[in-house]
């Protein structure tokens, strides 16, 4: 099964993003806070609203022990 769009590609990244940041027990705040933005605007990247950078997305690798393969990894 492939993807239909960038959006159905941003939509996924952003939900499992969400889950890891759940299962670690972060707020969004917190991880906004270590990534120097507002809650706000990380809430965009979890939503599929905005993309990530690369260096974004290393970083929350990091902060909730993943790999780029599991923000990218489709259910």
């Amino acid at each position: 099964m492939c993807y239909k769009n960038i959006m159905d590609i941003a939509k996924n990244v952003g939900n499992n993003i969400k889950m890891a940041r759940k299962d670690m027990g972060y707020t969004q705040r917190q991880i906004a806070e270590i990534l120097h933005m507002t809650q706000q605007q990380y809430s965009r990247f979890e939503n599929g609203v905005f993309q990530l950078n690369y260096e974004q997305i290393l970083t929350i690798c990091d902060i909730l022990d993943i790999t780029p393969n599991d923000i990218f990894a489709k259910d």
